[in-house]
């Protein structure tokens, strides 16, 4: 994709007096009956010019504001707030298939066989044990006739402690390329993620990713909403409309994480980014499913599960 260069034409310089206005001016100041006291004027403006110019060079850098640590102080913050809430998806493919009783309290057995062929985000949707994130992270998952591709779920409880249970596909939309699975907490506290808005959303508000991009968990990004109302296409071919567009990097095993704004509210689903062809680097237009189009999703998707006319 060519970049656009403006051409020197399109510069051009601030006006500024001439130096022969300058001089004209000066000189106009001085009386005529007076030249003796021009050496002496001379040599003040000398004086003069010298002493800014040293108060310009011994200047000392400005002081951080209040504002800058205000603003780094609430990016810790609400990371801290929020990053419990955040998981890490892992596709993984089974050598061989195995029991349901396997399934459900093996995991030790299960992690033997397994072979991880991809990784995402996602994000605790309430204290039952449900999490959302893309469809396109689960797809093999939910494609599946074999019975060999396993999804499993890395999070944190209430505590901090750090744990991994297989991850229950219980309904997705390509549509709108969100999913939901469902792990088995049993007696662990979970921290449900903070849901806000996305329908009074600003272009140039701050806003934050959380998400384990290329395999780093609980990674933070930060950046502003750059736009809004923009379309990208779902998996199943479909535009998804009222898209949000930001500069917060998101990048592969970003995708299903959660873009937060500055309450530690979560605004939307990162989903996309775009790429510059035959390079696969960001170049910093990112996309997320605004939360409230994911409000009106995942309720359906936990209680009637997967749509007719989505399935495949």
């Amino acid at each position: 994709m060519a970049l656009f260069s403006p051409s020197p034409s399109s510069f051009r310089l601030l006006s500024s007096p001439s130096s022969s206005s300058c001089v004209s001016s000066s000189s106009s100041s001085i009386p005529i009956s007076s030249y003796s006291s021009a050496p002496n004027l001379k040599i003040t403006r000398r004086i003069t010019l010298l002493s800014t110019t040293a108060s310009i060079l011994l200047r000392s850098p400005p002081a951080r504001s209040e504002e800058d640590e205000g603003g780094e102080e609430r990016s810790v913050r609400i990371f801290q707030e929020t990053t419990g809430s955040v998981v890490c998806i892992k596709n993984t493919q089974l050598k061989e298939r195995l029991s349901e009783k396997s399934l459900d309290g093996g995991e030790e057995d299960v992690d033997r066989d397994l072979k991880v062929d991809g990784e995402g985000s996602g994000f605790v949707w309430d204290d039952k044990g449900h999490i959302v994130t893309n469809y396109h992270v689960i797809a093999k998952l939910a494609t599946d006739n074999t019975g060999l591709q396993l999804c499993k779920v890395y999070f944190e409880d209430s505590t901090g402690t750090k744990m991994a249970k297989i991850g229950k596909l219980i309904g997705f939309d390509p549509t709108f390329d969100l999913a939901v699975l469902k792990i088995e907490i049993g007696d662990s506290i979970l921290k449900p993620a903070m849901l806000g808005t996305s329908s009074d959303l600003r272009v140039g508000q701050s806003c934050f990713a959380i998400g384990n991009p290329f395999g780093y968990e609980h990674t933070l990004t930060t950046g502003v909403i750059s736009g809004l109302k923009r379309e990208i296409p779902s998996p199943n071919g479909q535009a998804i409309r009222g898209v949000i567009q930001t500069d917060a990097a998101i990048n592969s095993g970003n995708s299903g994480g959660p873009l937060i704004d500055s309450y530690g509210h979560v605004i939307g689903v990162n989903t996309a980014t775009f790429t510059r062809k035959g390079s696969g680097l960001s170049s910093g237009v990112n996309f997320a499913i605004p939360i409230d189009i994911v409000v009106l999703t995942i309720p359906n998707l936990i209680i009637y599960g997967t749509s007719t006319s989505n399935r495949f």
